[in-house]
């Protein structure tokens, strides 16, 4: 029996690198990381879609190498001189430090199957894809773009809502947003919204919910006001999956819901369709 006896030599610890594993946030369930980043960061047991930063989405909607940044010199000031833990000034560049971005939103031009669009695609790690006033202005600057080029607009929205370290400054771009996505309308622009997770407050009041198709990645959570505030303010409990995105399709605020590694595709056939004949 003295076959199967290894001495303390003979037995050799395996150390795991640290961060190779990956709970999921819906299942519960430990995945390789690896494992996940193959499967465009989506759970291969429930297909839970994990956020996303802007440049990996940026990879992911258009043909490779077609991005061009623009606006990418506009940056919040600080016009109230807001303070709350730290100096609002502060809180940017540690923001900015964090993410490599210089805001929450990041604008452009680029191919979806070699058809020119205007994009704007938001990072929810920049300020939890908070629009203040430099957010506000890439996105009417990309509308512009768009009816000045007659191409399509597309967005993906991630975002808390208005940015609180402006006040009044940020909640104005709801208006002026809208503004601009209204002229895209008058001219037959096509405008697609992509909804990812999460996305609520002011962005889900203005331009996320006017796109002529709406879509939604998979259990994205949408709405303006969070479910805890909602049950306290009605006194009710609220349904099952409330706020994510399959129970706002079946209630018709939103049009489909897609899984991440098909929307590239869903939006070429989109703006195929909806894009008048030259």
């Amino acid at each position: 029996m003295t076959w199967f006896k290894k001495t303390k030599a003979q037995i050799k610890k395996v150390k795991i690198p640290e961060g190779s594993w990956v709970k999921c946030e819906s299942c519960r369930e430990i995945i390789y990381r690896k494992e996940i980043e193959r499967n465009l960061k989506v759970c291969p047991k429930c297909n839970y879609h994990f956020r996303i930063d802007a440049r990996e989405r940026i990879a992911l909607l258009f043909d490779a190498g077609s991005f061009e940044e623009a606006d990418a010199l506009i940056v919040s000031a600080d016009p109230l001189s807001f303070k709350d833990t730290m100096p609002y000034k502060e809180r940017l560049e540690s923001n900015t430090g964090k993410t490599g971005l210089t805001e929450a939103a990041v604008a452009g031009m680029a191919l979806v199957n070699g058809m020119r669009v205007s994009a704007i695609i938001m990072d929810f790690a920049f300020m939890g894809g908070s629009m203040g006033s430099a957010v506000g202005e890439k996105i009417v600057r990309a509308a512009e773009r768009a009816l000045e080029e007659k191409v399509p607009l597309v967005t993906v929205s991630s975002s808390g809502g208005a940015r609180m370290q402006e006040g009044i400054f940020s909640l104005m771009q709801m208006a002026r947003v809208s503004a601009a996505i209204g002229r895209l309308k008058g001219n037959a622009i096509p405008y697609i919204s992509i909804l990812a997770d999460p996305t609520f407050g002011g962005v889900t009041a203005s331009f996320a919910m006017l796109g002529d198709v709406i879509i939604a990645e998979p259990r994205s959570l949408i709405g303006f006001a969070g479910p805890r505030v909602i049950e306290q303010t009605i006194k009710q409990q609220l349904p099952d999956n409330f706020q994510r995105a399959e129970f706002l399709l079946e209630h018709g605020l939103i049009d489909m819901v897609v899984h991440r590694k098909d929307i590239k595709s869903v939006i070429a056939k989109l703006f195929a369709h909806l894009s008048p004949a030259p």
